[in-house]
C-alpha cells in the first residue's frame, strides 16, 4: 500500500509484537474487519520520502495461500485502501521524482519480459542511464538557447555566438542522437524477438520443422501439398533470446484462390522477417520455382535446409555453389534439428547485438522523440548554413528541447502519462 493513509490502515489490519518502525520487519498477525486472525506474517513500513514511490508504503508479507492473500486484500480494502490502477505504483514513483519516464517504461518491459535477454535489458534500463544521456544532450541545447537569448536581450553587452561554432555544437548533439536512434531496432529485437519465416515450396517439411523446433505438435502436417493455408506464429527460446517462428504456406506459382491468399501472406512474412529459414525437398531435382526462391533469399540472413535426405540427395548434390553452407538432413532426425538450432544461434550471435551497459531506446515513443529532436536540429543547422539571422534557430532549439524533455518525462503531460501507464496490466 502506498499513500498517506498507509500507517492508519496498518493500525487496523496488523497486530505487531512491536510498533512499526521505518525499514524494519515486524512480526505479527493480520486481522480482518471482524477482528478474526487471517494469518501470521511480517509488516514492513517505509516512511516518505524514503520509499519506492516517495510516499508512505506498507508491505504485508503473508503465506502463499491464495485464500490468505485474498482475505488480506479484503481486510485492507475494508480499512480504507483501494485497488491500484495499472502502473499506479510506478506512476507515483515518477510523479514524486523517484524515477524518470524511461525507467518507468522499463518496469513495464521487465514485467512483460518472456526471456532472459529481455529481462536483463529492462533491468539495466531501470538504472536511468538513458535519461542521464538525454538530459546531457538537452542541457547542451539549453545552453545554446540561453546564449542566443542573452544576445537578443542584451545586444550591446553580449555578442551572438559565431555561426560556425553554433553549427558545430548542434552537429555534435545530432551525432549523439543518431547513435541513440541506431539502438532502437536492436532494442526492439531484444524485447519482441527476431522473426524467422519458415518458407519453401509445398510439402517440403516446413510445418514438421516448426513442430520439431518447438517440441510440440503445433502445426497440422500432411503429405498433401498446400495443407498450410495460413501463417502460424510461435515463440521459441534460443540462447537467452526469443525467436518468433512463422510457419508459412508453401510458395508456388499455380494455386487456387484460397491457397493464393496464404501464399501472399507467406511473401509478406518473408519480406518482414529478420531471418529466412528456407526448406526445400533435397531428395528431388530442384524445380525452377525452388531455384528462384533460393536466389531471392541470398544476400540476407538465412538458413537453408535440404530436407528429406533419407529419401535421396539429388537436389542437394546439384545445388548452386552459393548454397554451399546449406544443411542437409531430415526434420525427423534429431541431429538435423540440433544443427538447425545451432545455425539459428550462430546468426543471432554474429548479428549486431545490444550492449546492455549502454542506454538504448526501448519504445516507439522514445524513438519518435529522438527523431523529432533531430528533425528540428536539422532545420536549425540548415538555417545556420544560410544567410538568415542566427537567432532564428531559437524556435527549432525549443522544439528539440521539448521533445527530449518528453522522452525523460521532464515535460510530460497527463495524456502522455495515461498512454504510457496503460501498458501495465497490474498495479505495479
Amino acid at each position: 500500500m502506498s499513500g498517506p493513509a498507509a500507517s492508519d490502515i496498518a493500525a487496523k489490519v496488523f497486530r505487531g509484537a512491536h510498533p512499526l518502525r521505518g525499514r524494519r520487519a515486524i512480526f505479527g498477525t493480520i486481522v480482518g474487519a471482524d477482528a478474526n486472525v487471517i494469518d501470521q506474517g511480517l509488516a514492513l513500513f517505509f516512511r516518505a520520502p524514503h520509499s519506492a514511490t516517495g510516499e508512505d508504503v506498507l508491505e504485508l508479507h503473508v503465506h502463499g495461500s491464495p485464500a490468505v492473500a485474498r482475505e488480506t486484500l479484503i481486510a485492507t480494502l475494508a480499512a480504507g485502501a483501494r485497488l491500484a490502477q495499472p502502473g499506479e505504483f510506478t506512476r507515483r514513483a515518477f510523479l514524486n521524482g523517484k524515477i524518470d519516464l524511461a525507467s518507468a517504461e522499463a518496469v513495464a518491459d521487465l514485467i512483460a519480459a518472456d526471456h532472459g535477454a529481455a529481462a536483463h535489458a529492462a533491468a539495466m534500463q531501470l538504472t536511468g542511464g538513458l535519461a542521464h544521456e538525454v538530459d546531457a544532450l538537452r542541457a547542451a541545447l539549453e545552453e545554446i538557447a540561453e546564449e542566443l537569448a542573452a544576445a537578443i536581450d542584451f545586444p550591446d553587452e553580449v555578442e551572438t555566438p559565431p555561426r560556425e561554432r553554433l553549427s558545430e555544437r548542434i552537429r555534435h548533439v545530432r551525432e549523439s542522437l543518431a547513435e541513440l536512434s541506431a539502438t532502437w531496432e536492436r532494442g526492439r529485437l531484444v524485447r519482441e524477438g527476431a522473426a524467422v519465416a519458415i518458407v519453401g515450396p509445398p510439402n517440403a517439411g516446413k510445418s514438421t520443422l516448426l513442430n520439431a523446433l518447438l517440441g510440440v505438435e503445433r502445426a497440422l502436417v500432411s503429405e498433401l501439398p498446400g495443407t498450410t493455408r495460413d501463417s502460424i506464429e510461435e515463440g521459441f527460446a534460443l540462447d537467452g533470446m526469443t525467436l518468433r517462428l512463422i510457419d508459412t504456406a508453401g510458395i508456388r506459382a499455380h494455386a487456387d484462390r484460397l491457397e493464393a491468399a496464404g501464399i501472399a501472406r507467406s511473401e509478406a512474412a518473408l519480406r518482414d522477417a529478420r531471418i529466412a529459414f528456407v526448406v526445400v525437398d533435397g531428395s528431388l531435382p530442384l524445380s525452377e520455382e525452388t531455384r528462384a526462391l533460393l536466389a531471392r533469399t541470398r544476400g540476407r540472413e538465412r538458413v537453408v535446409l535440404f530436407n528429406k535426405a533419407d529419401l535421396g540427395r539429388a537436389g542437394y548434390e546439384r545445388r548452386d555453389a552459393r548454397e554451399a553452407d546449406a544443411l542437409c538432413g531430415s526434420v525427423f532426425d534429431a541431429a538435423t534439428i540440433s544443427a538447425a538450432r545451432d545455425a539459428l544461434g550462430s546468426l543471432l550471435r554474429t548479428s549486431e547485438t545490444l550492449d546492455f551497459s549502454r542506454p538504448y531506446l526501448s519504445t516507439t515513443r522514445q524513438a519518435d522523440a529522438i527523431l523529432e529532436a533531430d528533425r528540428a536540429l536539422a532545420f536549425a543547422d540548415e538555417t545556420l548554413g544560410s544567410s538568415s539571422p542566427a537567432d532564428l534557430i531559437s524556435g527549432d532549439l525549443m522544439i528539440a528541447i521539448r521533445a527530449l524533455g518528453e522522452l525523460t518525462g521532464r515535460e510530460a503531460d497527463e495524456r502522455l502519462l495515461d498512454a504510457i501507464f496503460s501498458r501495465f496490466c497490474i498495479g505495479k
